[in-house]
């Protein structure tokens, strides 16, 4: 059996998309996903199963639409997947402090890409770097290193430019999702 988490995007956000974590739940468990649970209002599901990753993400797609009514969109990681994207961040506590962030919670972020970008589409963040933030792009990953924040970065506002569908989470939820992933193994 494999662990995944799911990161369903745009569930629960400014009023919009309400869905109940315990329905959530449910119906993860109707598609005879293994030990489900779910992590804060913004749709992180860990769950075990012996599929592979594209047909499971396509039966929670399709399953989620009929239940609630409109498309989500789910990208799925591994336990393994994720505890190696803790080990490779880019940045140090020191990068954080001379960034003059108060916590990793509040200044460290990752967006999680459905596919790779192409080149031509990362340069155009190039520009964002000015404003101080900062990013590292690693696969279907982007590590962010936000100085005053997510809201009112511009670079948060214009990772639309990578062209690549994805859903941000901040640090401290992918730290407690290994941390619920390996209590579930």
């Amino acid at each position: 059996m494999i662990t995944y988490i799911a990161f369903l995007r745009g569930i629960n956000v400014g009023g919009k998309n309400k869905v109940k974590m315990e329905v959530l739940k449910q119906m993860f468990e109707r598609l005879d996903l293994y030990s489900v649970q779910t992590y804060i209002q913004s749709g992180n599901v860990i769950f075990k199963s012996a599929e592979e990753a594209k047909n499971v993400r396509q039966r929670i797609e399709c399953e989620f639409e009929q239940n609630f009514g409109f498309p989500v969109m789910v990208l799925l990681r591994t336990i393994e997947e994720l505890e190696e994207l803790i080990t490779l961040c880019p940045f140090s506590k020191e990068d954080m402090e001379a960034a003059g962030a108060q916590s990793a919670a509040e200044s460290l972020y990752v967006a999680f890409l459905e596919k790779v970008p192409s080149n031509e589409n990362i340069e155009k963040l190039r520009v964002y770097r000015r404003y101080h933030d900062e990013y590292r792009i690693d696969g279907k990953e982007v590590f962010l290193l936000f100085r005053s924040g997510i809201r009112n970065s511009k670079l948060a506002n214009n990772l639309h430019k990578l062209d690549v569908a994805m859903t941000i989470r901040n640090w401290k939820t992918i730290n407690k999702l290994v941390t619920l992933g390996h209590a579930i193994e």
